[in-house]
Parts: structure tokens; C-alpha cells; sequence
């Protein structure tokens, strides 16, 4: 029973935490494109985690190779949350600079519900609650750069653009996962003060896009989904 309800419990944050960052979008998106980028995000986690098992198997245990495995993990990870994201892009619904931030921590949460559910089976309720705890905001979190480069897309920045924000995320992760484990308060202070820049960059980002969103309101494309829908929408 105590397996199942911290099971239960990762799914729970999970969609909390999806539910907090998606709201903020003006103009929602389909859930099934949600739900779709959510489960890429799933088997990027299922990816990544097997070249990281294959890592370890061939790294001595050394400082360099220590090194070398946080810089893997965050390029991976990233790299498939990334790639997971940009499934998206190619949508019609793709349709305002907000997306990029939505379906980008959409990916990140659906990787980090898979990585929280196989942490929990192997190390059990107890350390699997904690992971869901840390874990799950902080890749909707890492990602956040990558979101607000993939929302630049509808300002016509380029490959540059797009390339800065993946960096950033992976450096956000790599710094955070080595400042992880036991350490004293100046790694704990360290630590603290990564998600804040973390929270903040976020914060930012999504503001920026709110804005944009008053400023142009909903696109041509959601107006007519909306229309769509509607039940008072004419026959014809």
C-alpha cells in the first residue's frame, strides 16, 4: 500500500505542477497535443535512461569520470525533453510565442513522471515521495529556457536562438545535479540559490510571453478552433 500511494502521489504532483504552468497560457491549448508531447516526454525518459546505464557500465569510478557523467546526464536529458518538445512545432496550434514555454514543460513532465515512478519502484516509497518532490519542478524548470527559445520561433529567431536556450537548460542541470547529495551549507546555499535563478528566469519568461499575448491576442487559428466548437456555430 505505501508503494502504491507514493505511485500515486507522483502522478498527483505531476499533474499538479502541469496544471500550474499550463494555466498561464491565455490561449489553451488541445489536450490531446498536451497529452501527446506529455508521452514523448515519457519515452525521451525511457531513452536517455538507457544511454546513461550504458554509460555507467563503461566509466571507471573517478572525479573525472564523476564530472563526466553529470555533463552526459544534462546534455541527454535536455536533449531528449528537447526533442520530445519540439514534436509540437510543426502543429497548427503551434500558434504564439506561450507555446514554446507550454509544450516544453509539458515534455519535461511527462519525462519526469516516468523517472519518478522507475525511482520509486527501485528505491521504494519513502525516497521515491522525496525525488517526486525535488524532481518534478526542477526539469519543468530546467526546461524553461528551452521553451522560451522555442517560443522565439514566432519571432523569427533562428537556430542561434533556439541553440543559446537548450545550453542554458543543460547548464541549469548540470549545475544542479552537482550540488545534489550531502554537502554543507555553503553547497546547500549554492543549491538554493540555482533554483532561485531558476524560478526567476521562468517567472520571467512567462511574463513576457503573457504579455505578448494581451498585446496580439488569441491567432487566427484558435479563434477558429474556438469557433469550432462552439455550440451556437451555424450549419451548413
Amino acid at each position: 500500500m505505501p508503494l502504491l500511494l507514493s505511485l500515486l502521489s507522483s502522478v498527483a504532483i505531476t499533474l499538479a505542477w502541469l496544471w500550474f504552468f499550463v494555466r498561464r497560457d491565455r490561449h489553451p491549448e488541445p489536450l490531446w497535443l498536451l497529452a501527446r508531447t506529455f508521452a514523448w516526454g515519457m519515452l525521451a525518459w525511457v531513452i536517455a535512461a538507457a544511454l546513461g546505464a550504458a554509460l555507467d557500465r563503461v566509466l571507471p569510478a573517478s572525479l573525472v569520470a564523476a564530472v563526466v557523467g553529470v555533463l552526459f546526464t544534462a546534455v541527454v536529458e535536455e536533449g531528449f525533453k528537447f526533442v520530445a518538445a519540439t514534436t509540437a512545432i510543426t502543429e497548427l496550434d503551434f500558434d504564439e510565442p506561450m507555446d514554446g514555454l507550454v509544450y516544453a514543460v509539458t515534455a519535461a513532465l511527462g519525462f519526469a513522471l516516468m523517472e519518478n515512478l522507475t525511482y520509486t519502484l527501485g528505491f521504494g516509497s519513502g525516497a521515491g515521495a522525496w525525488h517526486a518532490l525535488v524532481a518534478t519542478l526542477a526539469h519543468a524548470l530546467f526546461s524553461a529556457p528551452q521553451g522560451y527559445a522555442l517560443g522565439g520561433l514566432h519571432w523569427r529567431r533562428g537556430r542561434r536562438w533556439v541553440a543559446q536556450g537548450l545550453i542554458l537548460s543543460v547548464a541549469l542541470h548540470a549545475v544542479f545535479n552537482s550540488l545534489l547529495g550531502p554537502g554543507g551549507w555553503v553547497e546547500l546555499a549554492a543549491l538554493a540559490s540555482v533554483v532561485l535563478v531558476m524560478v526567476l528566469l521562468a517567472r520571467r519568461y512567462y511574463l513576457t510571453f503573457e504579455a505578448h499575448a494581451r498585446e496580439y491576442g488569441p491567432s487566427e487559428h484558435f479563434l477558429r478552433r474556438q469557433a469550432s466548437r462552439s455550440p451556437d456555430r451555424k450549419l451548413g
